[in-house]
């Protein structure tokens, strides 16, 4: 398992906390406690449980915790049940300080993340849908 190494340094005063954020909002929906959630964080790829319940308390808690390695996101987003790109921004924000800004309402990300799973015949007709509602530039 990964994810078990706690970094020696405490939170700073305005810290970000966009995965722990997440992981608070998901436990709540999704009604689970710590030990619950963690089970469920299994890397698709590996089969591997990726977190402990202790490291989820840790970080919902704005404890230090280590960065979570590739492993650990894909297993957090099966456990927290969202898609892997939206861990990976949350913990790009939190540990690393990266903003990924989409638009301010997050549906540009849906729109990309729905588009990928279109025919290409399915993508032209859009962007034709699109260029006729907002031409482009």
């Amino acid at each position: 398992m990964s994810l078990m190494a706690v970094e020696d340094r405490a939170p700073q005063p305005g810290a970000r906390a966009q995965l722990a954020d997440l992981v608070r909002d998901r436990k709540a929906a999704l009604d689970l406690s710590y030990e619950k959630l963690a089970a469920r964080c299994v890397d698709p790829e590996t089969g591997v449980q990726t977190v402990k319940s202790s490291w989820l308390h840790r970080l919902a808690t704005d404890m230090p915790v280590q960065a979570p390695d590739l492993p650990a996101l894909r297993g957090m987003a099966a456990g927290l049940d969202v898609p892997l790109g939206r861990v990976q921004d949350a913990a790009g924000a939190q540990f690393f300080g990266i903003d990924v800004v989409w638009s301010a309402s997050g549906d540009a990300r849906a729109l990309v993340e729905r588009a990928d799973r279109m025919t290409p015949e399915q993508r032209e007709q859009l962007m034709r849908l699109l260029d006729s509602l907002a031409p482009p530039r």
